[in-house]
């Protein structure tokens, strides 16, 4: 039988711990009940809190330390959990503290162990608590304090939904080596031809899309060595990592597959452009700066030629300390659809800025391509498909 791990505050939400772990076994799934709360729970665990915190619970007093020690517990727990084969799908109820505790026990667990947190705070920004993983975050509506009309037709729907998700088995697993892929919608046509010409060459590719938790997904794959190979064709959340735009995947982006000695080959893709939403949300210090309505909630800035040597140089000096086979491919007719000749971002100025700050500090390690075509022509895309598959068949 299928067990499902509810982890929560038992002390302040007891009842409705209580009610969705009734619901699970309607459902005809087993139910692990971990308490993280502080204090007495309203109702029985089978793990205690002193036993995920590692200590007595009086002890924490201060609710951020507890809420820090709780989060490192309960990652700790759940990958024990899963390591023994007592752990099919975890779930949570939770405001703001008890979301932030279970969502680091989520996170800690593989890609496609399903994960349903019920959040209070799951209709605001929820990239802190998702991170790179597969949580699913439903609305609860109300608050969960107490059993009413409401929330007792959301957790219904919530016990369902997981119990449903532990009990279905996974395809079996096709044996072709696995590479993933970063994609935008300024590099979706290299992508996409990059994509069918791996897969002709017998890999199975991820495409993961450069939006900041896309990059960082991606490189948790890289680490946890999932990965055979990266195909990192768009590296645009460095810029907004260097500028300040909405889409960084953080200032450690292009760095896991290096550090994983994994061979991958690399392009500048959508480096002319910075991510805001709607445009009264570009900051007041960029309104001067050259926009690009992407879409009623996408505004692009493009990026300057001091931005764009700073933005070489930190790509050379991360492909450089990398200890794998690496390759960079750069496009010298536009780095997206957007920075062709005659495109809204065409700036050879700047493209030749990104080139020199390349040259800077890219070492005699790191293969380079200068190719006299734009990052979404066939050619070009074929080019890093086609050497991606031989520095891994060469490493191989």
């Amino acid at each position: 039988m299928a067990t499902v791990v509810l982890l929560g505050t038992l002390d302040t939400k007891g009842e409705e711990y209580g009610f969705v772990r009734d619901r699970l076994r309607e459902h005809g799934v087993d139910v692990l009940l971990v308490d993280v709360g502080t204090r007495p729970p309203q109702i029985a665990p089978d793990i205690e809190a002193s036993d995920v915190a590692g200590l007595d619970t009086r002890q924490l007093a201060d609710r951020g330390e507890a809420i820090e020690t709780m989060a490192r517990g309960a990652e700790r727990v759940a990958r024990h959990l899963h390591e023994e084969g007592r752990l099919q799908a975890i779930a949570a109820l939770a405001g703001s503290g008890g979301t932030a505790i279970a969502t680091a026990a989520m996170r800690a667990l593989p890609v496609g162990i399903p994960k349903l947190m019920v959040s209070t705070m799951a209709s605001g920004d929820t990239r802190p608590y998702v991170g790179g993983s597969d949580i699913a975050m439903l609305y609860p509506v109300v608050d969960i304090a107490g059993i009413n009309a409401v929330s007792t037709r959301v957790l219904s729907n919530a016990a369902a939904a997981i119990a449903a998700m532990a009990r279905v088995e996974p395809p079996p697993r096709e044996g072709r080596p696995r590479v993933a892929a970063t994609m935008f919608g300024v590099t979706t046509p290299c992508v996409t031809r990059a994509r069918e010409r791996l897969e002709e060459l017998g890999f199975e590719v991820l495409v993961f899309h450069a939006t900041g938790a896309g990059g960082r997904s991606m490189e948790a794959f890289a680490r946890d060595g999932f990965l055979s190979g990266v195909l990192d064709v768009t590296t645009t959340e460095l810029a907004d990592d260097l500028v300040g735009g909405v889409l960084s995947a953080g200032p450690d982006r292009l760095e896991a597959a290096g550090e994983a000695g994994l061979p991958q080959v690399v392009s500048l893709g959508a480096l002319d452009m910075v991510n805001f939403g709607p445009p009264d949300s570009v900051p007041e210090r960029f309104r001067g700066r050259k926009l690009y309505a992407h879409n009623p909630t996408v505004t692009l800035m493009r990026t300057s030629s001091d931005e764009c040597r700073e933005l070489g140089r930190r790509i050379g000096r991360k492909l450089a300390a990398a200890s794998g086979p690496t390759a960079l491919y750069v496009p010298l007719r536009g780095v997206s659809a957007i920075a062709v000749k005659e495109g809204p971002f065409y700036d050879p100025r700047a493209d030749d800025a990104l080139r020199a700050g390349l040259r800077d500090t890219l070492s005699d390690s790191v293969e380079i391509h200068e190719l006299d075509m734009d990052i979404n022509d066939p050619r070009f895309a074929e080019a890093m498909a086609d050497r991606l598959n031989e520095l891994i068949r060469e490493e191989r």
